[in-house]
């Protein structure tokens, strides 16, 4: 596809500037993940969840004991994400916060007060976002893809930056590219917007599995999030 530009706009794939009379005309990369390539992702993203379902239940089962044992509350907690094509649905996680912290729509800070302690530990493992898994299997999210936001978040930033809403050309992921590369929580919205968008134009089954093993090497060793 070829684009004349009224502005040179935030741009995140590879492009290549051509010439037509002297104006730029820019070639543009399109989403790859499209026709067969869609049920192969699907395909993986059954079979991985399921056997981390199944292979992680007795960490999980620990967790879910502890959290009980800690804080009143649930064991999950769910929240309204955005995922495919701008449609809302309910991201599952550990709790990690005190019952009904989480409900107010504030970005979690450094040594928050109402992550509680065993929360702040699964948070810094990633373990919180195991039950994931179980969105992965119902359809609604993939293991790897953009993360996905609370709806208040997703109109503030369609609003401000260029192409944000691209990011739902695919489903939301457990873990991604932006994550990856050091991009996670508030961190700089229009950097991870970019590194989302380079991974849907450039989207390739051995990409996933690359951003799978960074993701477990920063699991065992990263300790950065809160």
């Amino acid at each position: 596809m070829k684009v004349f530009p009224d502005l040179f706009q935030f741009m995140a794939g590879e492009m290549t500037i051509g010439d037509l009379n002297g104006l730029p005309l820019l070639t543009v990369r399109d989403i790859a993940l499209q026709g067969w390539k869609l049920g192969v992702k699907r395909l993986v993203d059954m079979l991985l969840s399921g056997m981390a379902l199944v292979a992680l239940s007795p960490l999980m089962l620990l967790i879910a004991i502890l959290i009980k044992l800690e804080s009143p509350g649930a064991v999950f907690f769910t929240q309204e994400r955005m995922g495919l094509d701008a449609r809302p649905f309910r991201l599952i996680k550990f709790r990690s916060m005190r019952q009904d912290a989480e409900r107010h729509a504030t970005w979690t800070t450094e040594n928050d007060p109402r992550v509680t302690r065993l929360g702040r530990f699964i948070r810094k493992t990633s373990i919180d976002e195991l039950p994931q898994f179980i969105n992965v299997l119902l359809g609604e999210m993939s293991i790897v893809g953009p993360r996905p936001e609370q709806p208040q978040y997703v109109e503030q930033f369609q609003q401000s930056i260029p192409r944000y809403m691209d990011r739902h050309r695919e489903k939301a992921g457990i873990t991604g590219w932006a994550q990856v590369n050091g991009l996670r929580g508030d961190t700089s919205i229009y950097e991870r917007t970019k590194y989302d968008l380079w991974y849907i134009e450039n989207w390739s089954l051995t990409l996933d599995f690359k951003i799978m093993l960074r993701t477990a090497v920063k699991m065992l060793f990263d300790r950065s999030a809160y």
